[in-house]
């Protein structure tokens, strides 16, 4: 029987084919390969390039695999980006994922893992932030993610299709031994914006705002390292496969870190003095975003390991200083 990772040439879900495949899953993607990157796949994953809002493919690739469960990261994830393209936003992601759950319900697969977001809370009233927080997104970004939460919630009610919502808080870091990692263009995330103008490929670090109501003014962050996370969709896989319930889990690491705090562990890290300014707040960024992951630890079980700044950044760096140019710069696998 086979898993189905969508977007698995992404950054998050080319870390879960790598190390479903290292647990002896057998392992099928697709990808359209907007973001992805094919040489991220590992050689033992079967690949299908195309679109998940297109049904005749997906029914495609369900006739010809055994499928057991599907691991859902195939969605548009800027945040910024979804405040000038909200449509765009919905069609791909919720479009898509109906159009997922329409194929998985004409082929009987009842089990599905999907990448849900810290965004679907917005501007949190409790720190750290519990799954029974309100759900309040304040871009389209997170507003599509909470849709695609709820379509699932009736899915399971109707055709007793079970999920499990991963909430991720900021992933980060890259696979211990730097093969595979974070390369997207353009790039959105702080830790390797950070770490690409330690390699002067950007000329400074634009930080987004120092009069919020945090430490330091800038904003706070819970990061997660991407193999710990990735953990944690096994865990949730396996938790659904022995007929458990549907659920919602946060991922974070529980630690806050500031912007700033981000920058100087990656100067120490690197030994690059990394410029940086301020420049104004972004739309749709809350001040301050910290998970509780208690429940993902009693209920699947979840252990992270890589819960310190420096381990995340340092795996990162070994990423971006052998590979500066991404999947451009070495054929992986």
């Amino acid at each position: 029987m086979t898993v189905l990772v969508l977007g698995g040439a992404g950054y998050i879900g080319s870390h879960a084919v790598d190390q479903l495949i290292e647990q002896h899953y057998d392992v099928a993607v697709v990808d359209n390969l907007q973001t992805g990157h094919r040489d991220s796949l590992h050689k033992k994953a079967r690949f299908y390039q195309g679109d998940i809002r297109d049904k005749t493919f997906m029914e495609s690739v369900f006739k010809k695999e055994s499928i057991e469960g599907v691991l859902h990261f195939a969605a548009n994830s800027l945040v910024g980006e979804s405040m000038q393209q909200p449509l765009q936003y919905f069609n791909n992601n919720v479009y898509g994922t109906q159009i997922t759950l329409e194929v998985m319900q004409q082929f009987g697969i009842k089990t599905i893992v999907f990448s849900s977001s810290a965004a679907t809370y917005g501007e949190p009233k409790e720190i750290p932030i519990k799954e029974t927080a309100e759900t309040n997104p304040e871009s389209p970004y997170g507003e599509t993610k909470l849709m695609m939460e709820k379509i699932l919630k009736w899915c399971d009610q109707s055709y007793d299709m079970k999920f499990v919502a991963l909430r991720y808080f900021n992933v980060a870091g890259a696979k211990l031994d730097g093969r595979i990692g974070e390369d997207h263009s353009p790039e959105s995330h702080l830790v390797p914006i950070i770490l690409q103008t330690a390699l002067g490929q950007k000329e400074e670090l634009l930080i987004f705002g120092d009069d919020y109501n945090t430490p330091d003014g800038t904003c706070v962050r819970d990061y997660v390292h991407v193999v710990d996370l990735v953990e944690a969709h096994i865990l949730a896989l396996n938790y659904l496969k022995t007929g458990n319930q549907s659920a919602v889990f946060n991922l974070g690491s529980s630690t806050g870190f500031s912007v700033k705090e981000m920058l100087d562990t990656a100067r120490d890290i690197t030994g690059k003095e990394i410029p940086a300014k301020v420049v104004s707040r972004r739309a749709g960024d809350p001040s301050t975003l910290i998970a509780s992951s208690e429940k993902a630890k009693m209920i699947l079980g979840w252990k992270p390991q890589y819960t310190d700044i420096k381990k995340i950044i340092a795996s990162a760096w070994n990423w971006h200083k052998t590979s500066p140019l991404g999947y451009n710069d070495i054929k992986k696998n």
